[in-house]
């Protein structure tokens, strides 16, 4: 009799364990089984994922040339800052592997979710936001690659960062990719296409 209350207590402490396991991978202990968030998306209402830049925001607008509006969502917890960084990939800068840095910002606070068109060239923004010196001057350039064809991908990366760069606006964007580092909770990526027409 003893045998079998004991074989009894072990299999309900056997079936105890399961349901613990159970309730832990199905999401409540966010273990492997949990529902995946989803990811930080990147978009702007002037140009769809993919498709072509419009001249105003090109250098084909000569000086007056603004930035787009961007906004983004799905922002992971605890965010601190974003780092932007638009550049031109379909280029060998230089004869090396670089390419064309168009815009660098840094530490916009992490309780934005968009910049607005046309946003300020300052190089440092009350709320502490830094814009960082491209390949030419400090703010956005807009795309001009010299090539008519084919189209090139300008591609904006936007990081979240569990903290701010201690940086100042002349740091390279090497520097600033280091300084990143083992800080980055989310990234996204948002890409429009432009060529010279002429």
């Amino acid at each position: 009799m003893k045998q079998k209350l004991m074989v009894s207590g072990v299999v309900v402490l056997a079936l105890g364990v399961g349901v613990m396991l159970a309730q832990d991978k199905g999401g409540r202990g966010g273990g492997k089984g949990a529902p995946k968030a989803p990811g930080m998306a990147l978009s702007s209402p002037d140009f769809e994922d993919g498709g072509i830049i419009p001249p105003e925001f090109t250098q084909q607008a000569g000086p007056n040339a603004k930035s787009p509006k961007l906004e983004w969502t799905n922002v992971p917890p605890g965010t601190q800052s974003f780092v932007l960084i638009m550049h031109d990939p379909d280029n060998a800068l230089n004869k090396g592997t670089g390419d064309v840095l168009h815009w660098m910002v840094i530490n916009i606070p992490g309780t934005a979710r968009s910049l607005q068109q046309g946003f300020p060239k300052d190089a440092k923004l009350p709320d502490g936001t830094m814009n960082m010196k491209g390949i030419r001057d400090v703010g956005y350039m807009g795309p001009g690659n010299a090539a008519i064809n084919p189209y090139h991908h300008y591609t904006l990366e936007l990081y979240a960062l569990d903290s701010t760069l201690s940086l100042g606006p002349d740091a390279t964007r090497d520097e600033v990719l280091a300084a990143m580092q083992g800080h980055t909770t989310g990234k996204a990526v948002l890409v429009g296409r432009f060529k010279r027409t002429q």
